[in-house]
């Protein structure tokens, strides 16, 4: 009396089938089957090592020229 049976499991599965729907249980399944793929991904990602990041391009400093000209001349007061 205490056990379940075969029967009384296929009474459940289709109260549960009947109440959800078909396309709701499968879509939970697959919502779960994401979730635990994301878990994983995210543990594997935490136990790789962090690369440094690549060093910066050097930009070539401009002629001696352009550096004058790009500075500003001082105005001329006239009293």
């Amino acid at each position: 009396m205490g056990s379940m049976s075969l029967i009384h499991w296929l009474v459940v599965l289709v109260v549960v089938l009947i109440f959800f729907g078909r396309g709701r249980i499968s879509e939970t399944m697959g919502d779960f089957g994401k979730g635990i793929r994301s878990f994983k991904k995210g543990l594997a990602e935490e136990e790789k090592p962090a690369s440094p990041p690549p060093p910066a391009a050097q930009l070539p400093t401009p002629p001696a020229s352009e550096e004058k000209a790009a500075e500003p001349q001082p105005a001329d007061k006239a009293s």
